[in-house]
């Protein structure tokens, strides 16, 4: 006997083709979205955006999987609509870790194994092209072939992902249901960028363009400090332009960016946040580094930010003529 997702599934997974297929099939008009009977919807695609955009927090709730589904597209409207790109980056970001959240739970709680199978073939085999495997002896433990590993797990930083560190046999590596899912977090956050920036809609619902706007003017802090970046040292400046690519960062660089974003006055909250787009991304550790650079944690020593001498040797000085005179990228401005 065959076995297919369920709706729970698809409430969890939106983004895959039974979705789409579901909502196709079900004769929806993006009008209808004008009915007050859909406002609930709307007003949860709302909550969803302003959890990730402005807390910085993922949207882990779950209703009937219709509503889900609706939930899903309308969020993918509005951000469509607000049209900032960094805004789509964090909120494509926050998605791509609820679904790894809800991913992990079912590789790790699931007892039927033709449905497990079925869920890795759906997400990593049918979307990513990556062939993952449950290990014969242990169903809790994951197996991909070396290639396919290092594609993924060369940008990450920390060293337990380094392959002389990593379970190898026959030409496979091993890895518990979190890491399998943690090395396509980018693939994912991709999938929803790109969901995003590809829509087509020629006319979207007054409803649904209200609640955008809403949310875009409550970004407009956010979104003016963003546009400061100009007024930052150029290392500073490089280190946010390679963590919004979502490439890696060193661990220096990751130093110099931290313990000058905390000297300047950010809070740890908003420090952490600018690391999500790392390939190695991990609250729980990223919080806790920040704050013992901040003084709370540990020895309870504050940082200071590096010198242009440390930076320079360290290759993460990327002087200008404005840097002339300073020794240290906190003092870089000032005199202006």
């Amino acid at each position: 006997m065959s076995i297919i997702l369920g709706k729970d599934d698809l409430a969890k997974y939106p983004f895959l083709e039974e979705a789409g297929t579901y909502i196709r099939e079900s004769h929806f008009d993006l009008d209808d979205f004008n009915r007050s009977e859909f406002l609930h919807i709307i007003e949860r695609a709302t909550k969803r955006i302003e959890f990730a955009l402005i807390q910085g927090k993922v949207f882990i709730d779950l209703e009937k999987y219709d509503i889900e589904l609706f939930t899903f597209l309308v969020s993918l409207i509005m951000m469509k609509y607000i049209g900032e790109d960094s805004a789509i980056k964090k909120f494509s970001l926050l998605e791509a870790i609820r679904v790894e959240r809800f991913l992990i739970s079912d590789l790790l709680q699931e007892k039927d194994l033709r449905k497990k199978n079925l869920i890795i073939s759906k997400i990593f085999r049918e979307l990513f092209q990556l062939d993952v495997e449950l290990d014969a002896k242990n169903k809790n433990l994951f197996k991909m072939n070396i290639s396919d590993y290092l594609q993924r797990a060369t940008p990450f930083n920390e060293v337990e992902w380094k392959l002389i560190n990593r379970a190898v046999d026959n030409g496979y590596v091993y890895l518990d249901g979190d890491e399998t899912v943690r090395l396509i977090r980018y693939e994912i956050y991709t999938l929803m960028y790109n969901r995003i920036k590809n829509m087509n809609i020629t006319k979207i619902p007054e409803q649904i363009k209200l609640h955008a706007t809403l949310v875009k003017n409550k970004l407009t802090p956010s979104i003016k400090y963003a546009r400061r970046i100009s007024d930052l040292p150029p290392c500073i400046k490089k280190a946010l332009e390679l963590l919004n690519k979502s490439e890696n960062l060193p661990h220096s660089a990751r130093f110099m960016l931290a313990t000058y974003m905390l000297s300047i006055g950010k809070s740890v909250d908003e420090v952490v946040l600018l690391f999500q787009n790392a390939p190695d991304f991990n609250e729980k550790i990223t919080r806790y580094q920040v704050e013992h650079l901040a003084g709370k944690k540990g020895s309870h020593t504050k940082y200071t930010v590096p010198s242009c001498c440390k930076l320079v040797n360290e290759n993460l000085c990327y002087a200008t003529i404005d840097c002339k005179g300073i020794t240290n990228p906190i003092q870089f401005g000032r005199k202006k």
